[in-house]
């Protein structure tokens, strides 16, 4: 067994982390693969208590101004790169644990993670604490049952259990602003990829779930391989795809909400991927292959412009898929036409076959297709489409080979 009175318990520390990462694990069989996750995660839990307290002894003692830092939860953000709400959530943790010390034993033992410690933190708050006192609440028992819901329960459990505690605190006070319980935080990465934060109230979060549940369940093609977490992120992308072909958005200044990207001519038509060619609307950077995706079925606008960036010649928007021919698309194809996908004409882009742009495709009916968001960044990504003289569509993957579909209709008797 390690000693507790080690010197320096922190160089200690370190050293039992480098001990850690420098042993071979692939050695390892099932049984001592969990046993040391499960130890890893107490230590873990163990780690981020000790943080907490820490945080809330700086905060008692104001010690973030030796770095000229107002407040420990910006220090963090600014010496460890800590997002505002992990920030948040530790300064939190750590007040919470000060206030309940059934709580705090256990986070120390490791057997409360930190995620149960964030979700009690709020019986701790000041108005939270108060409205106890005024009620004669015993917060010590509140503190000891929780803890043992953190310890033994799931963790939507302990959720649940808290939210029944503050809203049994004050039955008969105004009803909450929902508004005010909702937040969404957007972040753009340097690859140009997107990842957000939110936080909904009960129905708000309602109204998501059933939006998004309706359109996963809706587009369930055959050999459909996406994970649950993949076809919630495409089903999000085909909200916002519904709401911007609707055109009831709200205007922004003066025009509707759309995707732009602009891009340079020869990067457009030339046929390689081209890394970085386009920039959307928004900042991000797209490849020239992603741009000539969203030329298929989009509004094209020619700006010339001088050497000095001068606007020499602004040229007439025209659609490339005129809405007349988008309708007859629509008639004769229904649906999504690559093998196995049934997604509907309002979630689809009409695609060139043979490309506007690479290859001089016409823009007619014979040269069109419906597909959805997922197949037609998969058309563009080396699978391929052909209709046949009777009607019927095919499609092969990259290597050649076709996606063929069960069809009982089509078994001779």
């Amino acid at each position: 067994m390690c000693s507790t009175s080690c010197a320096a318990p922190l160089a200690c520390l370190a050293g039992a982390l480098d001990a850690l990462a420098g042993q071979d694990l692939k050695s390892s069989f099932g049984p001592a693969v969990l046993e040391r996750t499960d130890a890893l995660v107490r230590a873990r839990n163990r780690l981020d208590a000790e943080l907490a307290r820490t945080v809330r002894e700086g905060e008692l003692t104001q010690a973030a101004e030796h770095d000229g830092k107002a407040s420990m939860a910006s220090w963090l953000r600014g010496h460890h790169r800590l997002s505002k709400a992990e920030a948040g959530r530790v300064v939190r943790s750590g007040r919470a644990l000060e206030q309940l010390p059934v709580l705090a034993v256990a986070a120390a033992a490791g057997a409360v993670p930190a995620e149960a410690v964030n979700a009690i933190a709020p019986i701790a708050a000041p108005d939270a604490l108060a409205a106890a006192d005024a009620q004669g609440v015993d917060v010590a028992e509140i503190d000891a049952a929780l803890t043992r819901a953190a310890i033994t329960a799931p963790h939507a459990d302990l959720r649940q259990a808290v939210g029944h505690y503050l809203a049994r605190l004050d039955p008969d006070g105004p009803e909450p602003d929902p508004t005010e319980q909702r937040s969404l935080t957007i972040t753009r990465h340097t690859d140009g990829s997107v990842s957000f934060h939110g936080t909904l109230d009960a129905v708000g979060g309602e109204k998501f779930h059933a939006a998004v549940e309706s359109i996963r369940q809706a587009n369930r093609p055959a050999g459909d391989t996406r994970t649950r977490a993949q076809q919630g992120g495409d089903a999000l992308v085909q909200l916002a795809d519904n709401a911007l072909a609707s055109g009831n958005l709200p205007t922004m200044r003066t025009v509707k909400p759309h995707v732009a990207v602009i891009i340079d001519l020869d990067d457009l038509v030339d046929p390689h991927p081209g890394a970085d060619a386009g920039r959307t609307g928004f900042g991000a950077l797209i490849s020239a292959a992603r741009a000539r995706w969203l030329a298929c079925d989009s509004v094209v606008s020619r700006v010339v412009m001088g050497p000095d960036g001068q606007l020499l010649d602004l040229g007439r928007t025209h659609r490339v898929v005129p809405p007349h021919l988008r309708r007859a698309v629509e008639i004769r194809d229904r649906t999504c036409v690559f093998a196995g996908c049934d997604a509907p004409s309002h979630w689809c882009d009409v695609h060139h076959v043979l490309e506007w742009l690479a290859h001089d495709g016409p823009t007619s009916l014979d040269n069109s297709a419906l597909l959805c968001e997922r197949h037609h960044t998969k058309v563009h990504h080396g699978f391929r489409l052909e209709r046949q003289p009777d009607g019927r569509w095919r499609t092969w993957r990259p290597d050649g080979t076709e996606i063929v579909v069960f069809d009982p209709f089509l078994i001779s008797a």
